[in-house]
């Protein structure tokens, strides 16, 4: 990715957030529609597989009943060898367009829920003469719902529907590329550019984005390898009240989005945890500490590392003093990994898999103190134990940890440093075993969007 197209993308993220918060966010409810939601669901099928089947000609487009037969037998599915992006990234976003053709049709996020499932259902049935993958089916469900609800409420706000003009038109544009069905929606039922709504101020939508030089390194029994220095973009979303009570899911969600200039693929990070539920614990004079259970999405993949899962963590969130010139938070919790993409340097065939597919568990611990609203220090900790369900006979452990810090230059301005590193170990039956470190460090300026 070239300087000049970071600086465009500095320049328009700039624009569109500030234009979003300079006046009060509004709100909208949609009226349900049923039928519109289904239609568009089995439009978002039809559009690629016409593409598949008639522009590019691909064999597993042609279908027939017999290969709907043996996809609907359970004994015929098969782990699919797609390439790593196709996968952790691709069938996600796609199943993002199933749960939002009925999520921006008025459905709330549990009546969407279903859409995910069956738009990942019926294409893996019917729109391919390939056995039905339960990879595919898994990644398209449960990454289509994080994906999709978390690209809705940004979309929604980022349109504010009392705003006018130009700026108007920008939002509605932007709102579109970040989920193109609510932007669609919008266009049918009227809302876009339209004045209306009534003020909300609940859910605030924070934004800061980076741009500066990282640079990964890989060690192994074999190699110590130091990476080229690369000029990055990241952006971090934080939407809602992260100490705040709430049944509603995604009523908090954060966000981290990365592209490098030196990657096999611009977005090479892109981490989503929402909030399914937050309860109370306890208030203890000051500190307020709560549980939460949130469902969490995860794409890595740089020069030197991937990695991509499905999971869902339990936590105990805690913020300690948040009245006081020193705050402190910290969060605590455990989880389980629904399905994990964990690379093998054994493995590659068909169209470039080269990772077992895991389930597992995890572990989480992170800590933040933040001095005078000036310097800021963040510590997250994630170790996971995965066992492999397809690929090698293996199991693994992988271990981040992180470490960042921001000192705030005026209200928006910001120098920030990390460093942190991804360790993986790896026990295989029948191949030599496997220990990788790929420490990494980054510096950069930010911008409070």
């Amino acid at each position: 990715m070239t300087k000049k197209l970071h600086l465009t993308l500095v320049f328009i993220f700039t624009n569109l957030f500030c234009w979003a918060q300079m006046s009060t966010d509004t709100t909208f409810v949609p009226k349900k529609r049923f039928g519109r939601a289904v239609t568009e669901l089995f439009v978002v099928q039809l559009i690629p597989w016409s593409y598949n089947k008639f522009v590019t000609k691909a064999d597993f487009a042609t279908l027939d009943i017999k290969s709907i037969g043996n996809n609907l037998n359970p004994k015929n599915w098969e782990w699919d060898d797609n390439s790593f992006k196709t996968n952790q990234f691709g069938h996600p976003y796609h199943g993002n367009l199933y749960y939002s053709s009925f999520r921006t049709n008025g459905h709330k996020f549990w009546q969407s829920v279903p859409a995910a499932f069956a738009g990942s259902f019926l294409w893996e049935v019917a729109a391919e003469r390939n056995k039905f993958a339960p990879n595919d089916f898994i990644n398209t469900s449960l990454g289509g719902i994080t994906l999709g609800e978390m690209t809705y409420r940004l979309s929604r706000k980022i349109v504010n529907n009392r705003s006018r003009g130009a700026k108007r038109q920008v939002q509605e544009v932007f709102g579109l590329l970040v989920n193109p069905l609510n932007g669609m929606n919008r266009l049918i039922n009227g809302e876009w550019g339209r004045i209306h709504g009534l003020v909300d101020t609940a859910n605030k939508l924070t934004a800061y984005l980076n741009i500066g030089s990282r640079h990964f390194n890989v060690k192994t029994y074999q190699e110590n390898l130091r990476g080229k220095a690369e000029i990055y973009l990241r952006l971090r979303l934080l939407y809602g009240e992260k100490f705040k009570e709430t049944n509603s899911p995604f009523d908090h969600f954060s966000a981290i989005i990365e592209m490098g200039g030196g990657d096999s693929t611009y977005v090479n990070n892109l981490q989503v945890s929402g909030a399914l539920k937050t309860w109370p614990m306890e208030v203890e004079g000051s500190a307020k500490h709560l549980y939460t259970i949130t469902m969490n999405y995860d794409f890595i993949k740089n020069n030197a590392f991937q990695y991509g899962g499905q999971s869902f963590s339990f936590k105990l969130i805690s913020n300690w003093n948040p009245n006081r010139k020193v705050r402190f938070t910290s969060e605590i919790g455990s989880g389980v990994i629904a399905l994990g993409a964990v690379p093998d340097k054994y493995m590659f065939y068909g169209e470039g898999r080269n990772y077992d597919y895991c389930a597992g568990l995890s572990v989480t611990a992170a800590g933040s103190m933040i001095i005078n609203n000036r310097f800021e220090t963040e510590l997250n900790y994630r170790g996971s134990r995965f066992q492999t369900i397809n690929g090698n006979p293996s199991s693994y452990i992988l271990n981040t940890l992180s470490a960042d810090l921001r000192g705030y230059l005026s209200e928006r301005f910001s120098l920030a440093a990390g460093a942190g590193q991804y360790t993986l170990n790896g026990f295989f039956k029948g191949f030599e075993n496997v220990a990788e470190i790929y420490p990494f460090a980054r510096f950069s300026i930010g911008y409070k969007l």
